[in-house]
């Protein structure tokens, strides 16, 4: 049967179809129905308040994107339908410093308290790091400055839907209950690198020890037990719950959904901003949140099977 969250954004309105062989291009695994301790234990190295408690989940099977969804991908969504993602509207989006490759008048200002991430005027999926970027060698990369409303927007023309929480951790763990990561509990830098992440001095100076100072292609480093790739590092994926410290203190043990509503919708994996001195989210139970409306160069979405 189709998962309830297949109809909620009916708002948006929904698209034409296009073949199957143009919306269905991504590889997807088969994810198992079981259940699996969610969260992560306060007394853990790095674990945050959010992250508990421990609980109990059972999860009903489902098919989730091996990979998340590619620039090529978001391409074809936007050719079929004509899609203007909330970037575009806005004219504007949030790019890391040191990736800004825009004329120094694009630049509108700096957030608060984060000063190394820039408005750039004209930065979106097309132009990644600014209006003098492009997409011409990211066709495998992550498609990035998509929000919530933008995933959601393809989801609706694909026939898919964003995970829950829930079912983006299940999967992420990869059959491992108890590891932070997907391979397991060894670090990221542990017999060579596993994942994109900053390396260096954050936000001076990143080494690009694993080779990469943005975005990799989303084939990169070696799929969890399940198939999927870079459930953590690379980009932040949106998650189709809205956000709430506190849920896990409430939340239902089978197939739990997130809150009924909220200011912010759930982010799950890191991405390659992600330092021990910052962020610090690239495991497998670390929890953040953005506007539906927002976008950033860092954040973009798998999808699961409807």
């Amino acid at each position: 049967m189709p998962h309830a969250s297949c109809g909620i954004i009916s708002f948006l309105g929904t698209p034409t179809p296009g073949p199957d062989d143009v919306r269905h291009t991504i590889e997807q695994a088969m994810i198992p129905a079981g259940s699996f301790l969610m969260g992560e234990s306060s007394d853990r190295v790095r674990a945050r308040a959010d992250e508990g408690p421990v609980h109990r989940v059972e999860v009903d099977p489902f098919r989730i994107d091996v990979t998340t969804v590619t620039t090529a991908d978001f391409a074809r969504f936007v050719d079929d339908t004509g899609h203007v993602t909330d970037a575009e509207r806005w004219g504007a989006s949030m790019v890391f410093h040191s990736a800004v490759r825009s004329p120094p008048d694009d630049v509108i200002g700096a957030v608060t308290g984060a000063p190394w991430w820039l408005m750039v005027r004209g930065a979106d999926w097309r132009h990644p790091d600014g209006a003098l970027s492009d997409i011409d060698e990211r066709a495998d990369h992550p498609v990035v400055h998509v929000s919530w409303t933008d995933a959601a927007a393809y989801c609706a023309w694909a026939d898919r839907r964003l995970p829950s929480e829930a079912e983006w951790e299940f999967a992420a763990r990869g059959g491992q209950e108890a590891a932070r990561f997907p391979w397991g509990d060894a670090e990221v830098d542990d017999a060579g690198w596993r994942a994109n992440i900053f390396q260096g001095e954050f936000p001076v100076d990143n080494a690009g020890t694993d080779g990469f100072l943005t975005t990799a292609p989303v084939r990169t480093f070696s799929p969890n037990g399940w198939g999927l790739w870079q459930c953590v590092g690379n980009v932040w994926e949106w998650c189709a719950d809205w956000y709430d410290p506190g849920y896990y203190d409430i939340s239902p043990r089978r197939d739990p959904r997130g809150p009924a509503g909220g200011r912010t919708r759930v982010i799950r994996g890191g991405s390659y901003l992600c330092h021990p001195s910052y962020c610090d989210r690239y495991r497998n139970a670390a929890r953040s949140a953005n506007t539906p409306d927002s976008s950033t160069g860092n954040t973009g979405f798998r999808t699961v099977a409807c």
